[in-house]
Parts: C-alpha cells; structure tokens; sequence
C-alpha cells in the first residue's frame, strides 16, 4: 500500500517513520510513503503557500494554487490514482471501521492542513475524504496524518506479526481490551490474577472476555450500545455490581 503525503513539514515524519513496526513493514515492502514538501509548487521567490482571509479574521488559509498543482501533479506518479484525504477537525472521526476501509484502499494522498485550513475550493473540488483524530485542535495535519498512517497499516495484511494481533484489540468488536499482565507474578505485594496462571485455556478466554464487558461499561459505556454483545453476555453484565473502580476484577 502507498502512502503519499502533501506537507509544509516533511521532516516531522523522519521519526515515526524510523522505527518500530512502520520502519518494518516499509523494509518488507508492505508500505510505502512517499513525502512531498508543498512548498516545491509554490511559484514565488518566497515560495509562499497561505494568505489571508477574504473577508477578514485571524490567522492564514492556505492557498488553493499550490495545493491544487500538488494533488495534479502527484496523483499520477504511481498506479492506481489515490484516494485523496485531509486531515481536518471538520472531518470523519478516525475509528477502527475507517481504518480498515482505508486499508483495502492501494493508495492514499494525504494532505495536511495548517493555519486556519485550507481555501474552501480545494476541500470542495480536490479532496475525496475529510478526516479527522478527534474533537481537539492541533497545529497542523501533520501529527493526525501520523496516526492514520500507523491506524491504516496496522491492517495491511502482514504489517502485524501475529495473526491474532487485531482480533483482541481494543474496539474490535466494540469493547475495549481486557487487562494484561506479564513476569513476574508478584510485584511490591500486587498479584496477578489466579486464573491466568491456571492453565485452563477456556476458563482464561471467558475471564478475558467478561473483563472486557466490565471495563467497557465503566470506561467506555457508549461503546456498549452497538458492541458485539450476545443477551446472556449483556445479562450477567446487568447482574454485576457497579463501583467506582476502573472496570477490573482480580479473580
């Protein structure tokens, strides 16, 4: 899959990039994202990508000449033409189901914003998708298009090692992950669980899975109304008590 990325600030991604499991899957060649600096369609001696708002107000828009001479210019450097995305507190909200969408999708442009956004012409006639992190303002596109770079490959076939690596995650279907715990078994006096040192494979899979019942209805009750809940999941759900801890049963 190929990532293209329009940005006044390709030197922000060299990081992420780098490292962990997006340093591996480029290697493999599973991804590819390729960076451009806007600023090389910029035809003044300045090369300047923003100007103020026709009607007045704070801060700069961005300009529709250069970002339009990108989008043009980039979408044929590679087979098939992308899918073009920008990153706006405007947009769709980032989940799960548009990440795995997007993961099906062999190509994608993403733009980022800066200033005040982008000229409303290029939001109109030049952007196939509108996406956004969360309901925060940051102070550009650039660390939003981080994440739907890592979200996405995640579900490229092979970027993850394990096959059970997304099955178990938080928010696959609708509930947030259950409680881990690692070596050693006894820490400044706090114990793991008894069950999962037990042995009994399903007896751990129904202690995971009502962990998950718990911790979503305390931390994330909304996600309750359309998770993946059967009536006799939802029931015993019903019938535990309700406290103020963070959703976790020892035993």
């Amino acid at each position: 899959m190929r990532f293209d990325v329009l940005t006044i600030f390709p030197g922000m991604f060299a990081g992420p990039l780098d490292e962990s499991i997006l340093k591996r899957a480029r290697a493999a060649g599973l991804i590819d994202v390729q960076l451009h600096d806007l600023r090389q369609w910029a035809t003044d001696k300045h090369r300047t990508v923003d100007d103020y708002p026709f009607g007045g107000g704070p801060g700069m828009v961005m300009k529709p000449e250069p970002l339009f001479a990108a989008i043009e210019a980039i979408a044929p450097m590679a087979e098939p033409s992308p899918m073009v995305v920008l990153m706006t507190p405007q947009g769709r909200r980032l989940d799960r189901a548009l990440a795995q969408d997007l993961a099906t999708r062999p190509r994608l442009l993403i733009v980022c914003g800066r200033y005040e956004g982008v000229d409303e012409r290029v939001r109109e006639h030049a952007i196939d998708l509108e996406v956004s992190v969360g309901d925060v303002v940051l102070s550009g596109g650039e660390l939003p298009a981080m994440l739907l770079i890592d979200a996405v490959s995640r579900n490229v076939p092979g970027v993850l090692g394990g096959e059970g690596s997304l099955e178990e995650e938080s928010f696959e279907d609708g509930l947030l992950e259950y409680p881990q715990f690692t070596r050693p078994a006894e820490f400044r006096d706090w114990g793991v669980p008894a069950i999962l040192l037990s042995g009994h494979h399903a007896e751990v899979a129904t202690w995971r899975r009502r962990q998950r019942l718990l911790r979503t209805r305390v931390r994330r009750p909304d996600l309750l109304e359309r998770a993946d809940v059967t009536a006799d999941e939802r029931a015993w759900l019903d019938a535990q008590p309700l406290d103020d801890s963070d959703g976790t049963t020892v035993d």
